[in-house]
């Protein structure tokens, strides 16, 4: 399913796939490679509360400022609730902006 023009990015229209997810939809189950090198999706936190933040870069100044905040936020969450970042980073990219911003709470 293709929704054409949903969103924008400096003007120009975007065709986003799939169908639309709202606020407590159950998401689809994905695989990422996250910055170890190493497949991972929803199905390898089954049993806890997900908190998914999706970002374009790590390396914006907008995504940037959010991933450090979820970091921050995750803090004060108790352990059944684990915080992932999806980016269309590389993982060696991921893996930099993590280690210099200090994101150790967030799955990235």
């Amino acid at each position: 399913m293709e929704r054409k023009g949903v969103v924008t990015i400096k003007g120009s229209p975007l065709t986003l796939t799939g169908a639309e997810l709202k606020a407590g939809d159950k998401a689809p189950d994905f695989t990422v490679l996250d910055r170890d090198l190493k497949e991972t999706g929803l199905k390898d936190f089954a049993g806890k509360i997900k908190i998914i933040s999706v970002t374009p870069s790590l390396d914006t100044p907008v995504c940037d400022i959010q991933a450090r905040r979820f970091n921050a936020e995750a803090t004060q969450l108790p352990a059944d609730v684990v915080v992932l970042n999806i980016s269309m980073d590389l993982p060696f990219a991921i893996s930099r902006f993590c280690t210099s911003a200090g994101i150790d709470k967030v799955k990235a």
